[in-house]
């Protein structure tokens, strides 16, 4: 039998609530911080594919935003990504942690009873907790997806987490790959200039100002030795883009220089980062503008 005829590929979708460790799992697959993590719930606002190659199998992840209730018309579109989520993967993981009390009505969990694709629930985060708090933890999802397969483990201290992977391949079905076999993810250089803007200011702002912004680069020129990124940071309000430049702008010049250092770390070259703020009054609530930023 050929290589062709035995290669595997597939999407692992990868769904939870906000802030239960999906983006940290999804890095740890795939071996690169393509997700931004921060311990703010709602850090991931798109569908991020994260894609592992080996010689006979394809992975393709997809990092998705966490479930919640949706207050304004940004969290509409991020909860339609993680509804899509349900019908397009060859393999599903549901990412939960311990204390979690889930409730059986959710459409989610509905989906999960329902799908007739594999089910992984990774009970994260056990690093935490005591090992009976962990067992009751299986006990309640057996309960509740009892076809679901149960995996305990700490994303974090990528305990467990090569298990989960040997799951998926064994799950994986047989396919040739989607994408070229040297690609990393869907998504473009532009994007992930973006969120490592995005990520400092998730890390070093209080209140609504971190959800309140939105980037979006406006120039990526890069030559043999050099990447020059111009990005305009769009927030709602006028009090808001105070905040965020600082006291003699010194607060964006700190986003500024993180952001460019993970920039050159991600990109291996010299980056040269210049950063702007306008106000857009409401653009959370805008349809238009949700959409002109990419959320759809």
């Amino acid at each position: 039998m050929n290589k062709e005829s035995t290669h595997k590929a597939g999407f692992v979708n990868i769904i939870g609530k906000p802030n239960v460790g999906k983006s940290t799992l999804m890095n740890a697959m795939v071996g690169e911080k393509l997700s931004i993590i921060t311990a703010r719930a709602q850090t991931t606002r798109h569908r991020i594919h994260g894609i592992l190659n080996g010689d006979d199998y394809q992975v393709v992840f997809a990092d998705t935003p966490g479930i919640l209730n949706p207050s304004y018309k940004l969290q509409e579109a991020m909860l339609k990504a993680a509804r899509s989520a349900l019908v397009d993967a060859d393999i599903l993981i549901y990412m939960t942690e311990i204390g979690e009390k889930p409730d059986p009505e959710n459409e989610f969990l509905q989906g999960l009873a329902k799908s007739e694709q594999p089910v992984i629930v990774v009970i994260n985060k056990i690093d935490l907790r005591k090992q009976e708090e962990v067992m009751q933890a299986i006990e309640l999802w057996n309960g509740l997806l009892p076809r679901a397969e149960k995996i305990p483990v700490s994303a974090r201290e990528k305990f467990n987490v090569d298990y989960v992977f040997r799951r998926i391949l064994h799950h994986l079905p047989v396919s040739p790959p989607y994408y070229d076999k040297d690609a990393l993810t869907d998504k473009s250089e532009r994007f992930f200039a973006g969120e490592m803007i995005r990520e400092k200011i998730l890390l070093h702002y209080r209140q609504e100002i971190p959800y309140a912004v939105e980037v979006e680069i406006g120039s990526f020129k890069e030559d043999r030795k050099l990447i020059r990124i111009e990005a305009m940071i769009y927030v709602e309000r006028d009090s808001q883009k105070g905040i965020l430049i600082g006291n003699e702008g010194k607060a964006l010049k700190r986003v500024g220089r993180e952001a460019r250092i993970d920039m050159e770390g991600f990109f291996q070259k010299k980056v040269f980062l210049e950063l702007r703020v306008k106000v857009k009054k409401d653009w959370r609530n805008s349809d238009y503008q949700v959409k002109k930023f990419g959320y759809h």
